[in-house]
């Protein structure tokens, strides 16, 4: 499953903590055109709220990846085709770039084939993951770069993930930290909300990842971001 993420240019992640759009469904967010679906979030993911939404998504048949806080079970249902673990670089609190991971570790019985771990660098400082991790978000974009470099060319990490979470981020910095970046995939997320903001963000990211947007415009709405991302890539 290692690297499946490459062929991935529009990510879904689905809070288990927010309600869906009026009437939409889970099943519906596979059908949008999107490449994968990620379920995560900063508070309340547990496994008893991510249970049902893997139960909902059985039928899918793209990649379903849980950003886990909890310790996972030993039991894989089969829509779930594995974890991505956020590193968050620039966290001032260190349970966020080890700690937990090393509890996470230490408690579960992991599937190694089916973790994969994701380098973190988030840039909104008003955001609750900017509040929970005490990142660090005064970078300029020789700070982000450096980050990104380190993930890959020191940690040897495969996913680079800018999370603007709930803002529309610079694309001059994105764009900076995939130049910088040889063989790992940047993931960009945050403010992605319509066909321009997909469009403009996929032209200079490789993945974006809309959330927010789910949530609060529905399905349709994610469908428009699919489309602005297809068309950045398709004239790229």
């Amino acid at each position: 499953m290692a690297g499946v993420w490459a062929q991935w240019d529009h990510v879904t992640k689905v809070d288990p903590d927010k309600p869906l759009h009026n009437g939409d469904t889970y099943a519906g967010i596979a059908d949008t055109g999107t490449d994968a679906i990620i379920i995560g979030g900063t508070t309340n993911v547990t496994e008893a709220r991510v249970q049902p939404i893997l139960d909902a998504l059985a039928s899918a048949t793209i990649p379903i990846f849980v950003e886990p806080t909890y310790r996972p079970s030993s039991s894989h249902t089969e829509a779930l085709s594995g974890y991505l673990l956020p590193i968050v670089l620039n966290a001032s609190d260190t349970m966020w770039i080890t700690g937990a991971h090393h509890e996470l570790v230490r408690s579960s019985n992991l599937e190694w084939d089916y973790v994969h771990p994701e380098a973190y660098i988030v840039l909104n400082p008003t955001s609750s993951v900017a509040t929970l991790t005490q990142a660090d978000c005064d970078l300029d974009i020789d700070d982000v770069v450096a980050y990104a470099e380190l993930a890959e060319q020191v940690l040897g990490q495969e996913i680079v993930y800018l999370e603007y979470s709930g803002t529309l981020g610079d694309p001059a910095v994105v764009a900076a930290t995939r130049n910088a970046l040889s063989s790992a995939q940047l993931f960009y997320g945050g403010g992605i909300h319509d066909y321009d903001s997909a469009y403009e963000m996929a032209s200079v990211a490789d993945t974006v990842v809309v959330g927010d947007v789910l949530h609060e415009a529905g399905v349709e709405a994610v469908e428009a971001t699919v489309r602005g991302t297809r068309d950045a890539k398709h004239e790229s």
